[in-house]
């Protein structure tokens, strides 16, 4: 089951496939393609908001400036 997120008004699905972490962008009709982003695989599951804050800061902006866990 993925850990879905917001992140600064951008929605970010990630889901854990043996020893590494996959990121994807959920499309409203049930698809979904990969973010282009790599997660390192030795994060734990309590570090991947921060990380994506880390990692997308710059996509912070008035009104979306925060990721959530969802």
């Amino acid at each position: 089951m993925p850990i879905r997120f917001n992140v600064f008004g951008t929605r970010i699905d990630i889901e854990r496939r043996g020893n590494a972490w996959l990121a994807w962008h959920p499309g409203s009709d049930g698809k979904r393609r990969p973010a282009d982003l790599v997660v390192p695989p030795d994060l734990d599951e309590e570090e991947l908001g921060r990380y994506l804050g880390d990692l997308l800061h710059e996509d912070a902006r008035p009104g979306h400036d925060e990721v959530v866990r969802l």
